[in-house]
């Protein structure tokens, strides 16, 4: 069983390596994380108040009853193709929660192979924290977007920095790169992003300003174009955000 939060596009891609790009998302639901120190203030559908990431309907399973379970792939991807456009194939990014949770599932890797052997380009967004392998050729074409997350996502680090998945797909991965999240307030972020990237491969990293809305991101963006500038690290804006704030959807 596939559970997905939304599927929706075409738009354009708001963060990382490929930003900018058109593109069809399809969001599961679940995470392994709670991610609470990231400070997102959402109400659940009972009414309790809770702090999250700016995703937490795909992570909370209070949410789970407005998510779609999809027995198979082709139902998916006949949901998707109302969507797709004509003119051209659009990026399919896979989001969610954290869509690694289903890596071991066959419908999830049968979705995978379509779209990869179909000829659209796939990115995977994912936290980097769970087992995984990579030995299916049309895995090696999937571009890996590796959110680490660092301590301002108040999880253990045993829990989320896992090198051996970490090196599994920078390693085998089609051009993946690492993208971490910081605020102004992360004041020892260079020696967490150093400690992790020492036990891996060269690989392209990115830092993106946090926050769930234009505000919050124009008021950390000028320090982490700074960090970027003094260390040598890509930056990567939030356009989905600064343009549609914390609309869903787009």
């Amino acid at each position: 069983m596939l559970d997905i939060t939304e599927i929706f596009g075409p738009t354009i891609q708001g963060e990382g390596k490929k930003i900018g790009t058109p593109s069809v998302f399809i969001r599961f639901g679940r995470c392994n994380f709670d991610c609470n120190g990231f400070g997102v203030e959402y109400t659940t559908p009972s009414g309790v108040k809770k702090f999250g990431c700016d995703s937490y309907y795909a992570v909370d399973n209070e949410f789970k009853k407005f998510w779609t379970s999809y027995e198979n792939s082709e139902t998916v991807i006949a949901e998707v193709a109302k969507i797709l456009p004509v003119e051209y194939k659009p990026d399919i990014v896979i989001t969610g929660g954290e869509p690694m949770i289903y890596w071991k599932n066959e419908e999830f890797q049968k979705l995978l192979e379509y779209y990869v052997t179909q000829g659209f380009n796939v990115t995977i967004e994912t936290n980097g924290s769970l087992d995984m392998k990579i030995d299916k050729p049309y895995q090696k074409e999937i571009l890996y977007s590796i959110s680490v997350k660092l301590s301002n996502a108040n999880e253990s680090y045993k829990k989320r920095v896992n090198h051996e998945a970490l090196q599994e797909m920078i390693s085998n991965g089609g051009k993946s790169y690492l993208k971490f999240v910081v605020s102004q307030n992360d004041e020892n972020i260079i020696v967490e992003i150093k400690d992790i990237l020492s036990n891996l491969p060269y690989v392209d990293v990115f830092l993106m300003p946090q926050g769930d809305s234009n505000d919050e991101i124009v008021k950390n963006s000028l320090y982490v174009i700074e960090l970027c500038v003094k260390y040598g690290f890509k930056y990567s804006d939030r356009l989905h955000i600064r343009i549609w704030d914390n609309k869903r959807g787009v």
